[in-house]
Parts: C-alpha cells; structure tokens; sequence
C-alpha cells in the first residue's frame, strides 16, 4: 500500500547533520529476496514505515509483493512463506520502484543490515532506468553495537548481544517479534528498535544527526553480516 508523502528533511546537507536526531524524518526498509547473492537473486517484498519527530506512522506505509526475476527455492518459500502461486500475477520490482522511490523521498533510510537491502535495490533501480536513492542511510546493528559497548552518561545501559539479528535486538530492548520474515512486518520491528535506540542517544551525547549517522554508518556492519552463518532479518 502506498500513500502520499509530504514531509521532507528539510535544508542543505550540513543543516541535516546539525539537527537532533528526534526531528530528522526516517523511513525504515525491509526486502524478502529468493536468496542472499546480489547477482543471481530477486526482490520478492519490499515494506517501509516512516518515523517522523520520533514516533511511527503506521497509516505512511509501503508494501508490494513483487514477481522475482528467478525463481523461488524452497528455502526461500520456507523463510517468507511467499509462494510460487502468490507471485505469478505480481508486478514485477521494476514497475513499482518509482513509486518506493517516491515514498522514501529526502528521509534517511533505516534497516537492519541494511547494505543487503540497497544492494539489491540499487541493481534494480539501475535495471529500471531510474536514479539511486540519495539520502543517506543508517544501521541498526551497529548503532546498538556502539552504544552496547559504552557506558552511557546516565544509568540505563544496554547489553553485549553475540547474535546481531533482528530478533535478538528487538528482545534487547523490549520490542515484541515472533522471529519470522515479512517486510513490512521486519520493518516494524526494526523501526520499534531504532525508535527505542534513538530515545537513548543523549545518554551516550549522541545530540546530532550527523554523530548518529557516523556511528550507525552501514559499512561497519558489512563484516559481521559476512561472519553471521544464519539468515538475517
């Protein structure tokens, strides 16, 4: 379901990076692939959810089931649940691209191991004749794995988590997950998770935009997604 969006982050780059982090606009992406090699799989469901001054809007939401380019594998069905007979009369990425692309506007973009998920839309957005994303994007995981291993400035700290999925960090700090794997449900997950870190960042004197996107730079999760043996969400 896609809905209209009007509010953008407003201002030149270097007004962004001094904002507080609670009044930037974020939205929050998930992908369900047919598996996890950029070159040979496919985008099976994309799903996002804004966040705006802190809070979720549960009614600004993105979701399609797309036709994958390759075929399912029993694997993938069994991760998903995203059936043969589901995707046969879905559109295929490429025609609703531009309308993801409208959603996500000017906000910073939010995932969980979110490299994965740009990857595989830069490929398409490529294919689809259509520009890259812009705005710059943040991680979950490594936001919590920086604030993890700090003392913040105030009580309230947060445990060392061994397993970096999405599930595990959802329990962390609270957030209900049943574990399985829906993009705009693993949206929603990841976007209670970053809300709740982004409650916290001025017990660590995290005050800008710019401290936050340093620190949940996608890039320092490249690694551990590589190390991770299991599926992540």
């Amino acid at each position: 379901m896609w809905l209209p969006y009007r509010r953008r982050n407003a201002g030149p780059e270097g007004q962004l990076a001094a904002l507080p982090p609670a009044a930037a606009s974020y939205v929050v992406i998930d992908t369900e692939l047919t598996g996890l090699d950029e070159r040979r799989d496919s985008i099976v469901s994309l799903g996002a959810l804004r966040v705006a001054a802190g809070r979720i809007d549960l009614a600004d939401r993105f979701y399609e089931v797309v036709r994958p380019a390759c075929a399912l594998t029993a694997e993938s069905i069994l991760l998903h649940g995203i059936t043969p007979q589901e995707v046969r009369e879905r559109p295929p990425i490429g025609s609703v691209l531009g309308e993801f692309a409208a959603f996500c506007g000017a906000d910073l973009l939010v995932g969980h191991f979110i490299q994965l998920d740009l990857a595989f839309l830069r490929r398409e957005l490529a294919r689809a004749g259509l520009p890259a994303l812009a705005a710059p994007a943040l991680d979950t995981w490594p936001l919590y794995d920086w604030m993890s291993g700090r003392e913040p400035r105030t009580g309230g700290g947060l445990p060392a988590l061994k397993d970096p999925r999405l599930p595990e960090l959802a329990r962390a700090l609270g957030v209900p997950c049943g574990g399985g794997h829906h993009a705009l449900t693993d949206a929603f997950v990841t976007a209670q998770v970053f809300q709740r870190l982004l409650r916290r960042l001025e017990r660590w004197g995290v005050t800008t935009t710019g401290q936050l996107l340093r620190i949940a730079d996608p890039r320092r999760a490249t690694q551990r997604l590589r190390e991770a043996a299991a599926p992540l969400g």
